[in-house]
């Protein structure tokens, strides 16, 4: 008899029962309940995944191979490892049904080979759904009540800010530790800064420009970039907790906690990214959840708003002549004086030119390192780089090797193409101290 076996843990612990335990427990139940002798098993395990659907990676190759080699039962520990949605039980049931496979629960002893388990095993995922709904909607309700008292979360403190921690007693007689934000005098001069020259020059390079006159660092000691400075520009926590706040972000359709009259405190964002997902993407804002917060606001509703807008109709990409996708080198070049990349940027029609990030960006204060010719450059790169391969067989070799897989014939006709695989493959760096070239390979 064939036996699938399928596990999953919602966060990567060895805590509870982890993977390992429920796939011992089930392997012990089966052999247990069932005496044949010729038992085999086929483990399917997903670690880090919920169960608000099944799109995990392991049960869906479960689903795939039940078509090719169908076992006689479906294992899992308990109901809520498959899902906690009734429509994805109904799905799975189904699809098992059609193969004449049938599904083995262990701690709720549902057994769909008969009758009353397949009934009793829907009833339980109707209790497995609902609990999860309302699992969800005591943490919206936990946050919703978190934003009225206008508390600081954690996480990176905001440019301009520091966050204070405060005891405060409870009626019950203990004490609660509150993080609030308080301004970071120094810091703030420079977001003040910032807001007041964008909307004076409409331009986050312009932005960028002052702050590096200034030498003015981020807190890292860093030099500000462009995604630095939008990220300020477009952080709500500047924003006074105004009339015309609360009416844009409503616009928006965020949940917002706040009536205006506290326009002197400033604005806190609960609930904006997915903390879950690897890399926290945005929330869409209809699940954004703000609130008034009990630290000052910089801008006014206006001011923050006029910002924005600006931000969503103006196009604030790089310009076209600052970085071009055809040139071999871009990017492969570094700037030996600052340790910066150079790239490319067109010169008159049909030529262009390396220049170092730095300078590129920060003028020649930044750094004024020679300008390499981007045509003579590439094929003087390319001359040396051939001259060390005796035959033109044994580059395209290498080349295919590399493009398409060791065991691929398959040809590259595109010349450009061509050469710039050559340079991605053979080309670590390249050094350029403003005489001379020095090419690193690998």
């Amino acid at each position: 008899m064939m036996f699938y076996i399928y596990s999953r843990k919602s966060v990567l612990t060895g805590k509870g029962e982890s993977i390992e335990n429920q796939v011992e427990m089930c392997k012990n139940y089966v052999k247990n309940k069932f005496s044949d002798d010729d038992i085999h098993f086929s483990i399917y395990e997903d670690e880090g995944f919920s169960a608000k659907d099944t799109n995990r990676p392991k049960f869906k190759q479960m689903l795939a191979d039940i078509k090719n080699s169908k076992p006689d039962f479906i294992v899992c520990y308990r109901l809520d490892r498959i899902s906690r949605c009734v429509s994805d039980f109904s799905l799975l049931i189904e699809k098992l049904n059609q193969y004449g496979i049938s599904f083995l629960c262990i701690k709720e002893e549902f057994d769909t080979s008969k009758p009353i388990g397949k009934a009793m095993m829907y009833i339980a995922s109707v209790f497995a759904q609902l609990e999860r709904e309302t699992i969800a909607e005591r943490v919206k309700d936990n946050m919703l009540e978190l934003a009225k008292s206008g508390r600081w979360m954690g996480g990176t403190t905001p440019f301009g800010f520091l966050s204070k921690q405060l005891r405060e007693d409870q009626n019950d007689g203990k004490k609660r530790t509150l993080s609030l934000l308080c301004v970071n005098d120094e810091e703030m001069k420079t977001v003040k800064l910032i807001f007041d020259s964008f909307l004076s020059s409409k331009s986050i390079d312009a932005v960028r420009k002052i702050l590096f006159s200034k030498q003015i660092k981020t807190r890292s000691g860093k030099d500000f970039t462009n995604a630095a400075i939008k990220q300020i520009l477009t952080n709500a926590v500047y924003c006074s907790a105004d009339a015309v706040a609360h009416d844009y972000f409503t616009s928006l359709g965020a949940l917002v906690c706040f009536c205006p009259d506290n326009p002197n405190n400033g604005i806190l964002t609960y609930n904006k990214r997915d903390y879950r997902k690897r890399s926290a993407p945005y929330r869409d804002v209809s699940e954004w959840i703000i609130t008034c917060g009990q630290h000052k606001g910089i801008i006014s509703g206006k001011t923050f708003v006029t910002i924005q807008r600006l931000l969503k109709n103006k196009t604030f990409q790089r310009s076209q002549n600052e970085h071009l996708k055809t040139p071999l080198l871009s990017g492969k070049i570094y700037c030996k004086r600052c340790g910066s990349k150079m790239f490319a940027k067109r010169r008159g029609q049909d030529k262009f030119d390396y220049i170092c990030s730095r300078k590129l960006q920060n003028g020649r204060d930044a750094c004024g390192i020679q300008n390499l010719s981007g045509t003579q450059t590439d094929k003087m790169v390319l001359t040396q780089i051939i001259s060390t391969i005796q035959r033109e067989e044994k580059l395209l070799q290498e080349l295919g090797q590399v493009k398409f897989g060791k065991e691929s014939s398959k040809p590259i006709v595109d010349g450009s193409a061509l050469k710039l695989e050559l340079i991605n493959h053979i080309v670590e760096k390249i050094e350029w101290d403003g005489r001379s070239m020095k090419i690193f390979l690998p």
